[in-house]
């Protein structure tokens, strides 16, 4: 059974080099993503068989390979493609992705210590419940007292155990580095935005999802969805509403810098904001009105401001290029244009690759 439960093991690590190989050029579609449960991703991998057993066509023993079917069982002739499901941790997904992309590990702000529930029974004390009581350090600290006052024989060592004798195990807490991260979507539904360009953010919301919660102790989440006028959704929510107004980017700002007053102090967070769009907006005033918003209120507030043009079929927004032109040079903005799947790896690594 060792030697099956070894071979098993080289197979799974074939496995998971094929996934990090594949990564990076995969990494823009959604099968990619797979099933998700709570906190491990199954992904199909294709052109990979497991190792099987199959009969010797010559009557000879066993082999390895693609069996063929008899002639009356309509069997067809070409092999079909064989499908495996490899699970991985979001943990392990974003250690790949890094790997794949050579991203830079964030370095989190704000505090670098709180004081958590995690610790151990390290500490003595002189009271406590009989089932932590220490038997060692208290039978210890009544022969101390016994040879202290003389009652101690050498001949009948026997030991007396007084109540003032009795040690009790007691929990102490320890002091850990503890950071925690919010991340703030923000995505234009108006009815420029489809179902394309929708599956292109989900996917990728997928990916800075996964590598910068690999960071941080906690991580909540907020989405954020605007055409005219702006509102707080669920992730359900967010990935399928779709409206038919026109756009007011401002709306969305300014419930954001709301969100963050109100609930995530920058004291205490991490904070990423990023923000989905074709680009168009209602007019140059309430581009006018974003950038100065970003400037006074947001940009200060956050580690990162990533925005995501995603761009659809007739339309050309400007919001990037007013963006470019006003922060271009900020350490804590990061732009990225995305037409297309093939453009999302580009995408990640722009909008991933400050270390922030």
């Amino acid at each position: 059974m060792s030697r099956i439960k070894s071979d098993v093991n080289r197979f799974r690590q074939i496995v998971r080099g094929r996934v990090r190989e594949e990564l990076r050029k995969h990494l823009g579609h959604q099968e990619m993503i797979g099933r998700q449960g709570k906190r491990v991703v199954s992904i199909p991998i294709p052109q990979l068989e497991q190792p099987h057993f199959v009969h010797d066509p010559g009557g000879q023993g066993v082999g390895q390979g693609d069996g063929e079917g008899g002639e009356g069982n309509k069997a067809g002739k070409d092999p079909g493609q064989h499908m495996l499901e490899a699970e991985f941790t979001v943990e392990e997904l974003a250690q790949m992705l890094g790997e794949a992309l050579e991203l830079p590990r964030i370095v989190p702000k704000g505090r670098e210590e709180l004081d958590t529930q995690t610790g151990r029974y390290t500490g003595i004390s002189q009271t406590g419940p009989e089932s932590l009581r220490h038997f060692k350090r208290s039978y210890r600290q009544a022969m101390r007292r016994m040879i202290s006052t003389g009652a101690y024989d050498p001949d009948n060592p026997r030991i007396d155990l007084h109540r003032a004798d009795r040690r009790y195990r007691t929990f102490k807490p320890r002091r850990q580095p503890s950071a925690n991260a919010v991340i703030i979507y923000v995505m234009d539904v108006s009815g420029s935005m489809g179902a394309d360009q929708k599956e292109l953010v989900r996917t990728e919301s997928f990916w800075l999802d996964a590598w910068i919660q690999s960071h941080y102790q906690g991580t909540r989440t907020v989405y954020i969805v605007h055409d005219a006028a702006a509102k707080e959704v669920d992730r359900d929510t967010f990935f399928r509403i779709r409206e038919s107004g026109g756009t007011v980017i401002s709306s969305a700002y300014e419930l954001t810098k709301r969100i963050i007053r109100e609930r995530y102090s920058p004291e205490d967070w991490n904070l990423y904001l990023f923000h989905f769009s074709d680009g168009e907006n209602y007019s140059r005033q309430d581009t006018e009105r974003c950038l100065q918003m970003l400037a006074e209120d947001l940009l200060p507030a956050v580690n990162l401001f990533g925005y995501g043009q995603v761009e659809s079929y007739g339309t050309s927004g400007d919001f990037f290029d007013a963006l470019s032109k006003r922060f271009k040079e900020q350490d804590s903005v990061a732009l990225s244009r995305i037409p297309d799947r093939d453009a999302i790896v580009g995408s990640i690594k722009l909008l991933l690759g400050k270390g922030r």
